[in-house]
């Protein structure tokens, strides 16, 4: 099947194309081809040498198109970190969460939550639940038909399933828990704060960040974001904190992000599997992932659906991946899971 996947004129990217950049327009009709058979996907967009060389929008999206990005907030979450502490608003990583929490000081009966820092919060080791996989906490802390949710007494209620800094928990109430911790620290909405210093740096628009019900902007999920925007935070993430010319994020704070915190992560529930579809060798940093396909490892922001910000650094090239958020949609694996292969093969195919 042949496909157009020619970006469409307008708009703030520079329009290139796959051979102009060195890229074989083969293997990109071919990612296009396979896009078409995917039922959920909304926008498929590749970026190289800065340059947006294919799009594309399904299933009734357009280039405007929004919805929940999900997990791919937490990976603008941890931005919002970075630029708070380049600003002052914190002064280091290692502060500890407790100490912007006052309310809950005498409600711990922890200790070892007196021990968390934002450091163990970025990299998923403050020893919360891994909600999907110790139930009951995925269902306490997102009840279904509840809207929006209640999270940060879960600082209290939620027990520690492991000593922080120990292992790696994949925890959405960590990552909330960090929003709020920055809109404390700055005395600012983080979606304000967000679109002042991250968004507007990036010619970029943030179109609505869900909250909870005290309104904090929700640390791990339901970000509004156009296809176009995340591949601009995507080529930011690659050139080191620098977009076009301006300085968005410290560099310093970019590196630290894509560290391998955790390695050999097992997502699928498989024993011994450290693979998500077929992305192999999970690894986790300040709230970005990284895998491998093939013979090329990649870092990549990833939300529930198959909603990607994918980073391969040795192409210069960002692929963006915008999907049906699937809220308690019993087959929503399946769905994700053929937009998570569809692009590892692309990967896998890249000389």
């Amino acid at each position: 099947m042949v496909v157009d996947y020619t970006p469409e004129p307008g708009g703030d990217w520079e329009i290139s194309s796959p051979n102009a950049e060195g890229l074989d327009s083969t293997l990109v009709e071919v990612l296009y081809s396979e896009a078409t058979y995917l039922q959920t996907l909304y926008g498929l967009l590749v970026i190289r040498n800065g340059r947006l060389i294919a799009e594309k929008y399904f299933n009734g999206a357009s280039r405007d198109q929004l919805s929940g990005r999900q997990s791919v907030t937490k990976s603008y979450t941890s931005a919002c970190v970075g630029l708070a502490l380049e600003q002052g608003y914190l002064s280091s990583v290692d502060q500890k969460m407790m100490d912007f929490f006052p309310e809950f000081a005498d409600s711990i009966a922890d200790p070892r939550k007196n021990d968390i820092t934002i450091k163990h919060l970025l990299q998923m080791r403050g020893g919360y639940p891994w909600e999907e996989n110790e139930p009951p906490y995925f269902d306490r802390l997102f009840p279904e038909g509840v809207w929006p949710i209640t999270a940060l007494p879960h600082i209290v209620g939620f027990p520690l399933t492991a000593d922080p800094g120990t292992k790696f928990k994949y925890s959405n109430l960590t990552s909330h828990i960090i929003a709020a911790i920055v809109t404390r620290a700055c005395s600012m909405d983080l979606d304000t704060f967000a679109q002042r210093h991250l968004f507007d740096p990036m010619d970029a628009e943030l179109g609505k960040w869900g909250r909870d019900t005290k309104g904090y902007c929700l640390g791990m999920t339901e970000i509004y974001v156009t296809a176009r925007d995340m591949g601009k935070f995507g080529q930011m993430y690659m050139d080191d904190g620098m977009f076009r010319g301006t300085r968005v994020m410290p560099v310093d704070w970019v590196g630290a992000s894509k560290q391998r915190y955790s390695e050999g992560i097992n997502v699928s529930g498989y024993p011994w599997q450290s693979r998500v579809g077929d992305f192999a060798d999970i690894g986790y940093g300040y709230q970005w992932w990284s895998a491998r396909a093939g013979d090329h490892r990649f870092d990549y922001a990833w939300g529930h659906g198959g909603n990607l910000i994918v980073l391969l650094e040795e192409f210069d090239m960002v692929i963006v991946t915008t999907a049906d958020p699937l809220h308690y949609d019993p087959n929503s694996w399946k769905h994700e899971g053929a937009i998570i292969n569809t692009v590892a093969r692309f990967i896998k195919s890249l000389p």
